[in-house]
């Protein structure tokens, strides 16, 4: 899936999250030299041995790449654009329905206060860019198209505030 940005938004504690798990990963490669702790000796096969330790080690890069373009905290600026670190909130024009959520990473799930859409989800990749009052439409997995319009988007540090109080 392509990216909509080579920089990527994360919350400190998102940040934090992402590092733990990639010193695990990699002490773990090391003390272990590859093998999956979860296979016993006499369950190991190759096959499963060599797609584990791939998968791994695309986690690993994954992280790597994640960590190297952050921008770790910073409130993108308050211009009600729709982009990575925004909370938006938006009208689904079909039924009037109206929902808040973080644009960002899957690790900002963990912040727990509010919903998390990834940037290159198919409504992130919509949105990405809009404008209040701005109106976009995506393909859902099943097919169907969803009209939805920004009502509102703004950081989320400011948002973080509002809910502390």
């Amino acid at each position: 899936m392509t990216s909509t940005s080579s920089r990527h938004w994360l919350s400190q504690h998102a940040h934090a999250a992402l590092r733990d798990e990639l010193a695990r990963l990699l002490r773990h490669q090391h003390t272990t030299g590859n093998a999956d702790p979860d296979v016993t000796t006499a369950d190991r096969d190759d096959h499963d041995t060599i797609v584990r330790t791939g998968q791994r080690q695309a986690r690993i890069r994954e992280i790597q790449d994640l960590l190297r373009d952050a921008v770790v905290g910073e409130d993108p600026p308050d211009d009600g654009i729709a982009e990575p670190g925004m909370v938006l909130t938006v009208r689904y024009d079909d039924d009037n329905d109206t929902e808040t959520f973080l644009l960002g990473l899957r690790h900002e799930a963990e912040l727990g206060d509010i919903e998390v859409y990834s940037p290159d989800s198919p409504i992130g990749i919509a949105l990405y860019g809009a404008r209040r009052g701005e109106q976009r439409t995506y393909t859902v997995p099943n097919g169907d198209t969803v009209r939805v319009t920004l009502l509102d988007a703004a950081p989320y540090g400011h948002h973080q505030s509002t809910v502390r109080r």
